[in-house]
């Protein structure tokens, strides 16, 4: 242990709060529960992050942060990800960034791991050439609905494309799979998958985007398989050291009101192929993190992932904050001290792992002021949300 470490947890009895108990996962061992949720900086040109970043994320791993989870991370697919500014995971240049970010984490006692992204339907969303194809399991956007994103983007994503290709999709598989490489070759302590929000693996899942009648679609389990395959490629590439966090959700970026599952079998369904392929943490990524998931039950969305597939589970969605993301512009963003619920909960074991987003942007020592009880810091959507603080 470090002496951050040992400064930070002095003096601290772990069994007195459930967010300070320790957490292990195949190799990696957490010193607390509290994740940084993996938010989008644009702040690496020509995908390579630089010392701006690697001082970001170590400036939370000073904080106590148990684990941090990177922005999403480009891979090596023409349609991955349409900003010139998001890191990429395979470039010599930004390969040799992401080593310094991680030793400055690692020097500082905490963990990281990537998220690896692609954006597939949501092509275009943050630029992007127009010549470049999405890639779209069944060449639709999505049907669209409460969102964030402007009337122009909508009208111009809504008309259907090709579908994937056989070939289009075995590329993605190893695309990823040669990501996940160059991950574990930086020192990363494990990989996470973005498979929520309406981006490609989640729209192979989202009955609504994936409309396919052959062996990538139609029930549940088959929506299932290309994200598993994978999971499947990722899981023979890096072995069986490290763990694999999945990120899944009911709603959309093309469709806030969205549910990618109707009910809990549909759900288990959808998820049980993630584990068996070899996903160790399902990361629930909510609007709200303690809302029920399904009628007729107080569980939420992690405690469904936990209870329906036996595999750890995160919770994340408006961890001290009062508005829902889709509000954040014109409500503000008022503190809802949620804390006595994340704990009850926590300490039911109905989720293991918190994640928190916009909280780790308004401070980096988040996780000290959790600690000793102090008041939550006010995030500020104009001041936090595209800085690198």
């Amino acid at each position: 242990m470090t002496a951050n470490h040992d400064s930070l947890e002095a003096g601290f009895s772990a069994a007195a709060d459930p967010l300070f108990r320790e957490f292990s996962v195949r190799s990696l061992h957490l010193r607390n529960r509290i994740v940084m949720s993996p938010m989008t900086r644009t702040h690496s040109p020509g995908g390579v992050p630089g010392e701006k970043v690697a001082r970001y994320y170590r400036r939370r791993a000073e904080g106590g942060t148990g684990l941090i989870i990177t922005e999403g991370v480009a891979i090596d697919h023409p349609a991955s990800v349409d900003h010139a500014s998001v890191p990429n995971m395979f470039a010599s240049t930004a390969l040799d960034g992401w080593r310094s970010v991680v030793d400055g984490v690692h020097e500082a006692g905490g963990r990281i791991i990537p998220q690896l992204w692609h954006v597939g339907p949501l092509w275009g969303a943050m630029g992007g050439s127009p010549a470049v194809t999405p890639m779209r399991p069944s060449g639709l956007w999505g049907t669209p609905g409460i969102t964030t994103y402007s009337d122009d983007y909508v009208r111009a994503s809504e008309p259907v494309t090709r579908a994937m290709t056989t070939a289009d999709i075995n590329s993605v598989i190893e695309a990823f799979r040669a990501a996940a490489r160059g991950a574990v070759d930086a020192g990363f302590d494990g990989i996470a998958l973005h498979g929520g929000h309406g981006y490609l693996l989640d729209a192979f899942l989202w009955a609504d985007t994936n409309r396919r009648d052959d062996e990538w679609g139609g029930d549940a389990e088959r929506r299932a398989a290309f994200p598993a395959a994978v999971v499947r490629a990722i899981r023979e590439e890096i072995g069986e050291e490290l763990p694999i966090f999945f990120r899944f959700s009911q709603h959309k970026q093309q469709d806030f009101g969205a549910r990618l599952a109707n009910t809990p079998e549909e759900l288990g369904a959808l998820l049980r192929p993630l584990v068996e392929a070899g996903v160790d943490v399902l990361d629930a990524s909510a609007r709200r993190f303690q809302a029920p998931a399904f009628e007729g039950s107080d569980l939420s969305l992690a405690g469904w992932a936990k209870q329906l597939t036996g595999a750890s589970s995160m919770a994340v969605g408006s961890v001290g904050i009062g508005s829902a993301i889709k509000d954040r512009r014109s409500s503000g963003n008022p503190i809802l001290d949620n804390r006595d619920e994340l704990l009850r909960r926590l300490d039911d074991e109905e989720f293991d792992l918190i994640a928190i987003g916009r909280l780790h942007l308004a401070d980096p020592d988040l996780v000290r002021t959790l600690r000793s009880g102090g008041p939550l810091p006010q995030y500020d959507y104009g001041k936090h949300e595209s800085a690198l603080l």
